[in-house]
């Protein structure tokens, strides 16, 4: 009985954090209506902020904690909701989205760059060895702090959004934010309140978990999906059921450690957070089906045959000519960038077009290059089939929770996903042994491929081919429909479209181009590890695809050679490790300005050749996707 109570405890105190860091989530969403998707990365940098002042400059660690949680983290939420998130209150749900996620990747690259990761750090307890006995259980007064922090925010938070004019004033804003400011509430600084709130939360949440960590930014990162399971068991708005989800975490967890068998441990904790927010997704009510929006922009017109044909055979020319050029890693990168490219061109059919946020991009890479090993050898063309089945299905089985659940929900699912695959499969060692794997190239009618320069070719016609069948796609019956399910889904419904049949169909090609592309990216390699799939560079790629534009073809050309060849710059840079991250996050403020990206650019530049042409550059939806 003693040792059930002890890991009942432990869970309690581990579920405090997540109930914490969930809190933050919870009040930033009810007043803003923004899901902070960088809520793990702020705690992530918070925390370490603050082991910079206690261990690295020698401050006091109350006066410390009193200004990274009392200073710093209100000082850096009204930067943030000044400059990045006010002008997305009221955008699409895909922009704020990214923009959350271009945050992310500040904050990971920006933390990787001022503390070098090579070095070991620390944090310790405020209270070595001081313990306290509670019903038998040994508690540090590390414990009992974390568990009166929670206390503490749950009392606070109650009071402040059901006692207070302020409170109030946050519900009724996230609502109406228009109404609410004609009964005199300043929207402005309601938001920026509830900003404040949420990273001081954050911040509290990665101090108290990091001594346990060995302030590993990714650990430190993950934090906020914990914190999504709990936040969704509380439909993000009562706090008392996100508390329960947050326990509910955190004893599992615990229970699992004291329990169950070594061999089992690793892969039953991992799982914990997605299945706690599967469950409560499959719990929520059906959605109301999304209307229409009145768009500030006009979106970019959709390229012509011609113009798909000829930039296409751009594409395979330029694949020619640099394959003969250049030789060693920079024909790798090249090649890797058109592979890139492929998954990037699943994106803006599934997500730029049909409106689905998809963030596990290069876990379906990772699927695709190891199914490829599996089947014929791991040089054949059944090997790319299979790559292609394989993630066909996975995408089809992903589609299910679309069915019924939409936007926000989406992503969160297809987040954790990632992460859950991060720490299942990629990190197996039964599936990739000593962390990586050998991947070969397939055998087209007795052509092997061995050298990179026909390699090169071959992905470049292979990517040029799906450019064109997906701008085809696009100008059919299918494209229309969805593009307009990503307008309005309530009026797709009223004139009898399926919206089943569409999302289950998307979701399946764009599976299925990711395993093909998965299939050449290691055989492009001819050796991939599991820490190129990571959960971080599918957010990378996603907010690429939308910096280049997510609604246009070239849009998954250029988010190729950007992730691709940005990597080979960085090399040159090294006092600046996350200069990749950095520059992609950094782009978030033109995508909150902008939601088409570079391709509205285009779009000004068709209307201005065709003005010169003496033809009306009249309306449509996407201009000239390549070249």
């Amino acid at each position: 009985m003693t040792e059930f109570l002890s890991f009942l405890v432990v869970g309690i105190v581990t579920g405090s954090v997540y109930a914490v860091t969930a809190s933050g989530l919870v009040v930033t969403y009810n007043a803003t209506g923004v899901f902070n998707f960088a809520h793990g990365a702020v705690g992530m940098f918070l925390a370490y902020l603050y082991w910079q002042l206690w261990q690295g400059w020698g401050w006091d660690p109350v006066v410390s904690l009193v200004v990274v949680l009392f200073v710093a983290a209100p000082i850096f939420a009204l930067a943030v909701e000044r400059v990045l998130m006010r002008p997305l209150y009221g955008a699409a749900l895909s922009t704020m989205i990214v923009v959350t996620l271009g945050l992310f990747l500040v904050l990971y690259g920006a933390t990787s760059t001022i503390w070098d990761q090579t070095i070991t750090r620390n944090l310790p307890n405020w209270f070595e060895g001081d313990q306290v006995g509670v019903l038998g259980v040994n508690l540090t007064y590390e414990d009992l702090i974390t568990l009166g922090s929670a206390v503490a925010v749950a009392l606070a938070l109650w009071a402040l959004l059901k006692r207070t004019r302020m409170g109030v004033a946050m519900r009724a804003v996230v609502d109406d934010p228009r109404l609410a400011s004609l009964t005199g509430a300043r929207t402005n600084r309601i938001a920026g309140f509830a900003w404040m709130i949420g990273f001081g939360l954050a911040g509290l949440a990665g101090i108290l978990l990091a001594p346990g960590t060995g302030m590993s930014i990714q650990i430190l990162s993950e934090l906020v999906i914990f914190g999504y399971a709990a936040a969704i068991v509380g439909r993000l708005r009562s706090l008392p059921l996100t508390f329960l989800g947050a326990m509910i975490l955190g004893v599992s967890y615990s229970m699992a450690v004291g329990y169950l068998p070594a061999n089992y441990l690793n892969d039953v904790t991992t799982s914990l957070p997605m299945g706690l927010l599967v469950v409560a997704l499959l719990l929520l009510p059906q959605g109301t089906l999304a209307v229409g929006r009145v768009a500030r922009l006009r979106p970019p017109r959709v390229a012509s045959l011609g113009m798909t044909l000829v930039g296409g055979a751009v594409l395979v020319a330029a694949a020619v000519v640099l394959s003969a050029v250049v030789t060693g890693n920079n024909l790798y990168t090249v090649g890797q960038a058109l592979a890139i490219g492929l998954a990037a061109l699943s994106l803006v059919l599934l997500s730029g077009y049909g409106g689905q946020i998809w963030l596990c991009q290069f876990t379906f890479l990772g699927l695709g290059s190891w199914a490829m090993t599996k089947v014929g050898g791991g040089s054949s063309v059944l090997g790319v089939l299979a790559a292609v089945g394989l993630c066909a299905v996975a995408g089809g089985m992903l589609a299910l929770p679309a069915l019924r659940l939409r936007g926000l929900y989406m992503a969160l699912t297809t987040l954790a996903f990632a992460v859950l695959m991060d720490g299942l499969f990629f990190i197996n060692g039964t599936i990739f042994p000593s962390g990586s794997i050998a991947v070969g190239r397939p055998d087209i009618f007795g052509m092997r491929f061995v050298t990179d320069r026909a390699f090169v070719v071959l992905i470049a016609v292979v990517f040029a081919l799906c450019l064109i069948g997906v701008g085809a796609l696009r100008r059919g019956p299918f494209g229309r429909r969805l593009v307009a399910m990503n307008d309005s889904q309530a009026a797709c419904a009223t004139v009898g479209l399926s919206i089943t049949r569409t999302k289950l169909t998307v979701f399946v090609l764009a599976g299925g181009m990711s395993g093909l592309a998965g299939a050449l990216y290691g055989g492009m390699s001819g050796m991939v590890s599991s820490a190129q799939f990571s959960f971080v560079q599918s957010l990378v790629l996603f907010v690429g695809v939308a910096l280049a534009g997510i609604t246009i073809l070239s849009g998954a050309v250029q988010a190729g050679v950007g992730l691709a060849f940005l990597p080979l710059m960085a090399q040159h840079i090294p006092s600046f490790p996350g200069f990749t991250y950095v520059l992609f996050g950094a782009g978030i403020i033109a995508v909150g300005r902008n939601p088409y990206g570079i391709g509205l650019a285009y779009s000004y530049v068709g209307d201005w050749w065709e003005a010169r042409r003496g033809r009306s550059g009249g309306g449509g939806l996407e201009v000239s996707s390549v070249g």
